[in-house]
């Protein structure tokens, strides 16, 4: 399954490391480092392009003129795209381009309280046949049974990536001895957090919780801190919730 990237802002760039998974780009253990992801994956191959747009901060509200100056001239072929962080008239002209370029599926992770224009853009993908989820923050990108979207539920399967799943070994005093990560949020935070786990108690909930709560902000994440008015509750604290539900799902 091939892939492009087009992002505006740290997160987009954070995404992109992680999937290529170079040598150098999780550095949050120092010199603690057990190179826990080395050779483990890697999709540099998948990757047909990335593309950072001019940061929406230095646009106006509303773009009047042509938007084409701000888009790339030359969007390769792809199975799916990531759209991260882009002004919405951006997001909107880039639908039917991604559509000429074969895209079947767009994700659009909302890691900000920004108002993201859906029902237009919905109307679009509908229109021109493509699959798209905006999955607030990106690592609740988990999909029902009944979602008709086979490309996008193919992408969190070859990837690896969406809403977090592990698997949790304790030994006979209670205390994790391994965390196995199955599928990782996709700026690479579970890893982090699985590492930091290893020696907890599992009956001490105050000390699971406060492990998963320290590590997480630690890698960072780098979901807002505003508060959005969807979930009542910001961003980075959901993410944070989605992983302490992933691993309290698995423990015995």
């Amino acid at each position: 399954m091939d892939l492009i990237v087009l992002y505006s802002g740290e997160f987009g760039e954070r995404v992109i490391g992680n999937l290529i998974n170079y040598s150098t780009f999780c550095i949050s253990c120092a010199d603690a480092c057990t190179r826990c992801k080395a050779a483990k994956y890697g999709f540099a191959d998948s990757i047909k392009g990335f593309f950072e747009l001019v940061d929406t901060a230095q646009l106006p509200v509303f773009i009047e003129d042509s938007v084409d100056e701000y888009l790339p001239n030359d969007i390769p072929n792809a199975d799916i795209a990531i759209v991260s962080e882009i002004h919405n008239d951006l997001l909107l002209e880039l639908m039917p381009i991604l559509k000429d370029s074969g895209i079947k599926a767009v994700i659009v992770p909302q890691e900000s309280a920004a108002i993201i224009a859906r029902p237009q853009i919905e109307e679009i993908c509908d229109r021109e046949e493509i699959e798209i989820v905006f999955p607030k923050p990106f690592c609740d990108l988990n999909l029902k049974p009944e979602d008709e979207k086979p490309v996008i539920r193919r992408f969190v399967s070859e990837f690896g990536i969406g809403r977090p799943d592990v698997r949790v070994e304790v030994d006979r005093r209670g205390r994790i001895t391994y965390v196995d990560v199955l599928r990782s949020a996709p700026c690479g935070s579970t890893w982090f957090v699985a590492k930091q786990l290893e020696g907890v108690e599992v009956d001490n909930k105050r000390e699971l919780y406060d492990r998963i709560s320290e590590s997480h902000h630690s890698y960072p994440c780098t979901a807002s801190m505003e508060r959005d008015r969807e979930i009542g509750d910001t961003i980075l604290h959901k993410a944070g919730y989605i992983i302490r539900a992933a691993v309290e799902a698995v423990l015995p």
